[in-house]
């Protein structure tokens, strides 16, 4: 058998994120809220996903990020690769000047990693508080997006007037980081208005009500919509690597599990704000919380297991021809640990199989698996002849021996050469006691030596030592006393 050469796999990317409101529920202490989202953030960056798209509501009680340019700036700075995206700036109560120059300096805060979303505006009660007619808010949105792109790309001053802004000469101070510019994208819902807001300006799509029943069976058709309003402007056709889909998820180690994880946030969720405060006209109140789960099951959530949501992104890209990014819807259906293992889950088990990360893994574990017994026939060979081989010659190794070793076996050369020298053995000293001698006997021995004695006496002022020894000489040799007498007779 001969191994067959290794085949390479496809090269596709599919990107992911999220999509944060953020869903909180009232009554909870914002503060709190607002850092668990900067967390999730920091979490998601450190998880390898690719972006985060955070909204603007001013009202309502659960939506409660008031200005997503502030906090991107502050996400910004717990980061370091995943884009940041206004998810979206409502174009109708901002002056456009004031969007195009904060986005661009956000682009340069952040290094280029900052991305532009508009929409005209999710929630009425916060076009009421601004005294904004609802009819047009989108008409709004397409006249505003219009005059940002002019100013994040002309060179020339605008000037522009209309209904609701003016700008006199205007131009902004800093081009963007990102050349030409940053990302676009403009949000869509269940019409077309959207889609067609994009092909004509050239921007992405974020699609964030795709996970109804409206919004499922409008995939296969709404990218149709950009292309024909890109033909219509005379532009290139549209990219679906910029087409951005939001779809809620949440995964644990079981399809059941994952249900009894969100079943009582899921429920509040949809009775208590989209329901029972906003009134969404495509909403309507659920009995149970697991009705509520099947529901969005059906409409194309990804709840359940790993393998669960491989199935359900492949079925999505079936059904709207391609796209680009999977956002995660953002919420807190869940507590707070099974949720971020649920991104966890997705990061290291449904991510890869898109983004072309374990092609190459999967194709050498199946190469070595085709053709293990060729491989293994070869080794097998090897160990038999080895069995028929008599014991090697051990020998020392060739290895280069360190300092401390070569001074070791240098001692040992030395030391078989060299006879080594024998240790005398210490005498042992013994303390012989002297024998009194007689001042006779040592006269004659210091007379035959030509010593000479003299006499203590001589001192002119002896001390009391001394008059004790004026009976005695003193030897000059050895220092002994000797009485006088004694010496006076040798």
């Amino acid at each position: 058998m001969v191994a067959q050469p290794l085949r390479t796999g496809p090269s596709t990317r599919l990107r992911t994120g999220i999509f944060m409101a953020p869903f909180h529920r009232a009554g909870e202490n914002p503060t709190l809220s607002l850092q668990r989202d900067l967390e999730l953030i920091q979490w998601l960056d450190h998880l390898g996903y690719d972006e985060a798209w955070i909204g603007e509501h001013h009202s309502a009680g659960w939506e409660t990020i008031a200005s997503p340019e502030v906090f991107i700036a502050a996400a910004g700075e717990r980061t370091k690769h995943i884009r940041l995206g206004t998810g979206v700036v409502s174009v109708p109560y901002h002056h456009p000047f004031h969007v195009a120059d904060r986005l661009v300096l956000l682009d340069h805060l952040t290094r280029g990693r900052v991305m532009l979303g508009v929409g005209p505006g999710a929630l009425p009660s916060d076009a009421w508080m601004l005294g904004i007619e609802p009819t047009r808010q989108r008409e709004m949105m397409d006249e505003g997006l219009g005059v940002i792109i002019r100013l994040l790309t002309e060179d020339e001053p605008i000037t522009y007037e209309s209904d609701w802004f003016r700008l006199r000469d205007a131009q902004l101070q800093l081009k963007p980081y990102q050349r030409p510019t940053m990302p676009m994208a403009v949000a869509s819902t269940l019409s077309p208005a959207g889609m067609t807001t994009a092909g004509k300006h050239g921007a992405g799509v974020l699609s964030i009500a795709s996970y109804s029943e409206q919004g499922l069976a409008a995939l296969s058709t709404q990218w149709s919509f950009c292309e024909e309003a890109a033909a219509k402007a005379g532009r290139p056709a549209p990219d679906r690597a910029n087409w951005r889909i939001v779809m809620p998820f949440h995964l644990a180690d079981s399809r059941e599990e994952a249900i009894r994880d969100i079943e009582d946030g899921l429920l509040t969720w949809n009775n208590d704000y989209f329901v029972g405060t906003i009134g969404s006209p495509v909403s309507w109140p659920a009995a149970s919380g697991r009705e509520m789960a099947e529901r969005l099951l059906d409409f194309g959530a990804l709840i359940g297991t790993p393998d669960d949501a491989i199935a359900g992104v492949r079925r999505l890209q079936e059904i709207s021809g391609g796209f680009g990014c999977l956002l995660g819807l953002a919420q807190e259906w869940a507590d707070r640990e099974k949720t971020l293992r649920s991104y966890e889950l997705m990061a290291r088990y449904v991510m890869p199989q898109f983004q072309d990360a374990v092609a190459w893994v999967d194709r050498s574990q199946g190469w070595v698996r085709d053709n293990k017994e060729t491989l293994v026939a070869g080794a097998r060979t090897a160990v038999a002849r080895q069995r028929c081989r008599p014991p090697p010659r051990r020998w020392r190794s060739r290895r280069p021996a360190s300092r401390r070793h070569r001074r070791r076996r240098a001692c040992r050369r030395r030391a078989s050469t060299v006879t080594p020298l024998r240790r005398r053995r210490p005498r042992k000293q013994t303390v012989r006691r002297r024998q009194p001698q007689s001042a006779a006997a040592h006269g004659r021995a210091c007379k035959r030596l030509g010593v000479i004695l003299s006499s203590t006496a001589s001192a002119a002022r002896p001390s009391a030592t001394s008059r004790r020894n004026l009976a005695v000489g003193e030897c000059k040799l050895c220092s002994r006393p000797t009485p006088r007498a004694a010496v006076r007779r040798a």
